[in-house]
C-alpha cells in the first residue's frame, strides 16, 4: 500500500481548497462592499451637515440606536 491513507487526505484536502482566484475575488468583493458602505455613510453625513442643517450624528442615532415607534390602532 504505497501512499495509503496519506494520500487519499492529500488529495482531498486539494479538492476541498478553493483556487487563489476565488479568494482574491472575495477579498476584493469584501473590499467593495466595505469602501461603498463607508462612502454612503460619509456621503449622508455631508448632505445632514450641509444640506439639512441637522447635526448628523442625529441621523446615526435615529437610524441606528433609537426602535422605531409602533403604531398602536
Amino acid at each position: 500500500m504505497a501512499g495509503g491513507i496519506a494520500s487519499g487526505s492529500s488529495r482531498l484536502s486539494k479538492l476541498l481548497r478553493p483556487p487563489s482566484t476565488d479568494v482574491k475575488a472575495a477579498a476584493m468583493w469584501g473590499v467593495a462592499a466595505g469602501t461603498g458602505a463607508l462612502w454612503f455613510v460619509q456621503l449622508k453625513l455631508l448632505y445632514c451637515l450641509f444640506l439639512d442643517h441637522e447635526q448628523p450624528f442625529d441621523w446615526l442615532k435615529k437610524t441606528f440606536l433609537e426602535k422605531p415607534e409602533t403604531q398602536e390602532q
